[in-house]
């Protein structure tokens, strides 16, 4: 079970990298090269949200991303530290199960709101939805969490 983690100054320029070295650990756990794709631009979304949450909140602190590789399954943690309004979680499925209405994940954080309505609230966490077999969002008051999964064909 290797873990490999990253911080990084909460700048977009970095989210490219992000993106990058998920790819390769990704690879490297034994994710199907037909998903790679879907980890890149996954995790992009996820490193995206969390430098704008930061930039508004806390652009001193950095931004942390955790890859392990648990065997059957390719995990990808991306974590804030921009404070939430309250706390709340939501856990999805492949097709969305356990969503909020009309299958878009739902999370009370500051940063989703109050953006004029150009992009709905939760927006980037449902394309995550789409891209990742299983996502689980956690909010604190210390941040949001978001942890995505993807098969992985080597076992350890």
């Amino acid at each position: 079970m290797a873990t490999v983690e990253v911080t990084f100054t909460p700048l977009p320029a970095h989210v490219r990298t992000a993106r990058l070295v998920a790819a390769a650990v990704a690879r490297r756990s034994g994710v199907d090269e037909a998903l790679l794709n879907e980890v890149r631009l996954a995790v992009g979304e996820a490193c995206s949200r969390a430098v704008e949450a930061h930039q508004r909140h806390c652009p001193a602190e950095p931004v942390r991303m955790e890859m392990t590789d648990q065997g059957e399954r390719f995990v990808v943690v991306v974590s804030d530290h921009a404070p939430a309004a309250s706390g709340s979680s939501a856990s999805l499925g492949a097709n969305g199960n356990g969503a909020g209405p009309r299958g878009l994940v739902e999370v009370s954080h500051e940063e989703d709101g109050g953006n004029g309505g150009m992009i709905p609230a939760g927006f980037g966490l449902a394309v995550i939805s789409g891209l990742a077999d299983d996502v689980h969002v956690s909010s604190t008051s210390a941040g949001v969490s978001v942890r995505m999964s993807w098969p992985s064909a080597i076992t350890v």
